[in-house]
């Protein structure tokens, strides 16, 4: 396996690999990682689909990525995923995968069009003061020091950033700027959390540092993920032939590990309350998700609190085991052993008639019922107890809502921490009261809040004590590789699997683990598509030093003479253009600020 880049390699066609049709392969779990992965076994390692076999312990595809409509409670999901142009694995799987909804369009196809007539971005990315504008204007507020912190992580090897969290490299002028807070919202970072995730995360998001703010970087679904994006990919799995064995539970794998190589000899499972099992020969492969982000999520309903499930999680139990038979299979405890570190709660709001949504369209100063993008990603409440965020994505939500229903997903990161009207912590709230506390932070007048908690909505709260997991802070080892040195027949997939430069708690993260066993495993002599590579592009990088710096010149140090000097120097230049363009230098000579729409930078 080798990752390329350009459209030589992205539309090739690989040639059958030798020996693949006496191949069988066997997944566990059936979330994004595994379904992705027997996509690319089948379309390019070309293997009968009637020789895949999935193993789940839920009674349905999708893993993580749900939307379901629950009997008596409502709609629930979990989470949302937040998706832009370069997760280059996820768009190379769905161009394959057919729309349900337009005849003769992919999935690719079908969400391209979308966000190409309807582009997502805020109007108010943050709100303080019950529900008034905090007035951020998308600044990020970042000290000269916190700007050096920022550039030493971005420089800094990946050894320096190993087994250290946040707040070990960054100051309080940096968690207390507007950037903090616009970015751990997004992506659900705590200041415990992994500064080499942090790092990473700088990295391969460096192209979209400006549109933070007003969360123009991001691109969404029409529905919720699982109608969106697992509902067409099972189905397509199963119309090329592939067996789904839901309610089966895997408890462990055997391996026959010599000291020049590693090879998978049986899976045993648990199906029916019954244990079984099957042994792999010569020519089957099997394909682990390890861990889980969702394992043991507890659901609560408009009158029951979620509770904290810390019992064995299977996901969990199966990793455990396995590492335990070999160094190079990880360590599972860096990441499951502290769920008060990694632990977070969410809740869908369902409102009931129009009286809340007025109040959603004054914050997103967009029609909620209009079929188009209305909050454009998440609201945060600065000053929420809970740090709040909320978002109302394209309504309906769900194919089968009532056209008069708005689906709300609401989080908190501070799960522990007494409401500001409530007085209760949001992991002891029941759906009703998490609601009641959105609304006070939605600006609702007092007087009316429990009402409407009461009779225009209903909430579903469920508590998830692993979901920030993979961003313990971690080191090299912790997590093995998708295919570890030595392993003849198996691979690990997934967010707890290891491959580089790309980051967690991302749809691509999963596909790309995925993809890249596939390939390794079937020998497929097509290239993974490498990571984009917008941190080692200049123009990306001057726009982000420029969006980061709020639009300010950069100080250069020295007398005004020399500066004078310095740009006469660069007046007519390349390189003065460029840092003239991106607001680096100011105008100097003949030199002007020009756009920069011709290489796509805004």
């Amino acid at each position: 396996m080798y990752y390329s880049t350009g459209n030589y390699e992205a539309f090739a066609r690989p040639r059958k690999p030798e020996g693949v049709d006496r191949k069988s392969a066997w997944y566990v779990g059936a979330g994004l990682a595994s379904m992705s992965s027997a996509l690319f076994m089948i379309r390019d390692g070309q293997l009968s689909g009637d020789r895949i076999t999935i193993l789940e312990r839920l009674p349905l595809p999708g893993g993580a990525l749900d939307g379901i409509r629950r009997p008596k409670k409502g709609f629930v999901i979990r989470g949302g995923r937040e998706m832009e142009d370069h997760m280059e694995c996820l768009w190379d799987a769905f161009r394959t995968v057919p729309s349900l909804e337009i005849d003769g369009a992919s999935v690719l196809d079908e969400f391209y069009w979308l966000n190409k007539d309807d582009p997502n971005f805020s109007l108010c990315r943050v709100t303080e003061k019950q529900g008034q504008d905090a007035g951020t204007q998308n600044r990020f507020a970042l000290s000269e020091k916190a700007q050096r912190e920022v550039l030493h992580v971005f420089l800094a090897t990946r050894e320096e950033m190993e087994d250290k969290r946040i707040d070990e490299v960054f100051s309080d002028e940096f968690l207390k700027s507007n950037f903090w807070l616009y970015w751990r919202t997004m992506f659900a970072f705590e200041e415990w959390h992994s500064a080499l995730e942090m790092k990473l995360y700088l990295h391969r998001f460096v192209h979209h540092i400006g549109g933070l703010p007003d969360l123009s970087a991001l691109k969404f679904t029409k529905y919720n993920q699982y109608e969106s994006l697992v509902l067409p990919m099972y189905r397509w799995l199963l119309d090329q032939g592939v067996t789904f064995h839901f309610d089966t539970q895997v408890t462990d794998i055997d391996f026959e590990i010599t000291a020049e190589s590693k090879r998978a000899t049986r899976i045993h499972w648990i199906r029916d309350g019954e244990e079984g099992g099957v042994d792999l020969g010569p020519d089957d492969l099997v394909l682990a998700t390890i861990g889980g982000l969702t394992e043991n999520s507890d659901e609560g309903d408009q009158h029951t609190a979620a509770k904290v499930d810390a019992s064995p999680a299977a996901g969990w139990a199966l990793w455990q085991s396995i590492a335990a038979k070999d160094p190079s299979f990880g360590r599972p405890e860096v990441f499951s052993g502290d769920i008060e570190k990694t632990k977070w709660e969410s809740a869908t709001v369902t409102t009931l008639d129009r009286r809340i949504p007025e109040y959603i369209e004054r914050i997103a100063k967009r029609d909620p019922f209009s079929g188009k993008v209305v909050t454009g990603g998440i609201v945060t409440a600065r000053d929420s107890s809970w740090l709040m965020s909320w978002t109302v994505n394209r309504q309906p939500h769900f194919k089968n809502q009532p056209a008069d229903q708005i689906v709300v997903w609401v989080y908190g990161l501070f799960v522990d921490v007494p409401g500001d009207y409530t007085g209760k912590t949001l992991q002891e709230s029941t759906g009703e009261e998490i609601t009641r506390e959105w609304l006070y932070h939605l600006g609702v007048p007092v007087d009316q809040i429990d009402e409407l908690a009461r009779d225009a909505a209903t909430a579903v709260p469920v508590m998830m004590p692993y979901v920030t997991s993979f961003f313990m802070p971690r080191k090299a080892g912790d997590r093995p590789d998708v295919v570890p040195e030595g392993a003849q027949n198996f691979a690990f997939i997934g967010q707890f699997a290891e491959t580089t430069r790309d980051c967690i708690f991302t749809t691509e993260y999963s596909v790309r683990t995925g993809m890249e066993a596939a390939y390794r495993l079937l020998g497929v002599e097509r290239g993974v598509p490498e990571v984009f590579g917008s941190t080692y592009d200049i123009r990306s990088l001057l726009n982000a030093t420029s969006r980061m710096r709020d639009g300010a010149d950069v100080s250069l140090p020295g007398p005004a003479i020399l500066r004078n000097r310095l740009f006469a120097k660069l007046d007519g230049t390349q390189i003065g253009e460029l840092l003239t363009d991106f607001g680096i230098i100011p105008e100097h000579g003949s030199t002007r600020r020009r756009e920069r729409a011709d290489d796509a930078i805004e």
